[in-house]
């Protein structure tokens, strides 16, 4: 029996060693195709998948007060009207004039199309990724197509929105467009996410984006009918983020602080978990940051100085 036991032991430690090398093997795999640069055949599937690009249709927002920010609770440190940080402090009622704000977020064939166009090179990072989906995960791109613009910087969402005469919104008009009328938690009211009226909570080894077509989950979409104003991808809005900007803001059209290091970003993402989904909750990040958890959508005034 103890020679048994030993053979036993000994097989173990083999499996285990075994297991450990072709884990290791696999990752060097992964890395090194992560790394390696796609083929010229990438070429013809970003075109591809640009030809497919459909702007997304306008939800005009009326005019109006609306609250805005989150009132200090401390009896419920983890319920949703909690708030998520002091940057939402204090709540306010503040009037916005009538805009319009697209109903879909930006998707991947407009952003494409867009850099086509303009003669804008496309990142290396989504250049990986998108090789990466059609060669790994045989994703057509028609497919691809409507899902979330992601891996755009500030600066690019900026001027795809002025290329199309529009521009980003404001983090007010975000706000209002996610909130409505009533100062909902959530852009569905009040209750918390779950997986059929919204993409968050994910998760993937590879941090391949979990995401899902621009146009999906119409249980989650706001009073107003905007879609995925919660998770899916976090977005860029028009304002420097300022922690401090709440209590001084003005009360009618705020446009955010002049200045600042970080752009504002809102709504959460495929990652975010639920409490960073709730309409008040804020972020930021660099302008230049390319993130597969940032994306955009566009918004315009009625004013023709916009």
């Amino acid at each position: 029996m103890p020679k048994l036991d030993s053979l036993r032991y000994l097989l173990w430690i083999c499996f285990v060693a075994l297991a450990f090398l072709i884990s290791r093997d696999i990752e060097k795999s992964v890395a090194s195709t992560a790394k390696a640069e796609p083929p010229p055949e990438l070429a013809q599937h970003l075109e591809a998948i640009a030809s497919y690009a459909q702007a997304s249709p306008m939800v005009t927002i009326p005019a109006g007060n609306f609250l805005m920010g989150t009132n200090r609770k401390d009896d419920d440190p983890f319920g949703f009207e909690t708030q998520f940080d002091d940057t939402e402090f204090p709540q306010r009622q503040i009037w916005l004039d009538t805009f319009e704000i697209d109903r879909y977020e930006v998707n991947l064939g407009e952003y494409l199309a867009f850099l086509q166009t303009h003669g804008r090179p496309v990142s290396d990072k989504l250049r990986h990724l998108i090789w990466h989906l059609i060669s790994v995960h045989f994703i057509p791109d028609g497919v691809l197509a409507p899902w979330p613009a992601l891996y755009v910087t500030w600066e690019e969402a900026s001027a795809f929105c002025q290329a199309h005469r529009k521009r980003l919104p404001t983090e007010a008009q975000w706000e209002k467009a996610a909130r409505g009328d009533n100062g909902n938690i959530f852009p569905w009211g009040p209750t918390g996410p779950t997986e059929t009226i919204a993409v968050f909570g994910q998760y993937h080894v590879h941090e391949i984006p979990l995401v899902a077509a621009v146009d999906s989950y119409p249980e989650g979409q706001s009073s107003w009918g905007v879609y995925h104003l919660a998770g899916n991808v976090a977005e860029w809005v028009n304002d420097w983020f300022g922690s401090d900007y709440y209590p001084i803001m003005p009360k009618r059209n705020p446009a955010g602080p002049t200045m600042g290091r970080y752009k504002g970003v809102r709504g959460g993402s495929w990652k975010s978990t639920p409490r960073m989904l709730r309409t008040a909750t804020r972020g930021g990040a660099f302008p230049q940051q390319r993130e597969a958890t940032i994306g955009f959508r566009c918004a315009r005034s009625n004013k023709t100085t916009d």
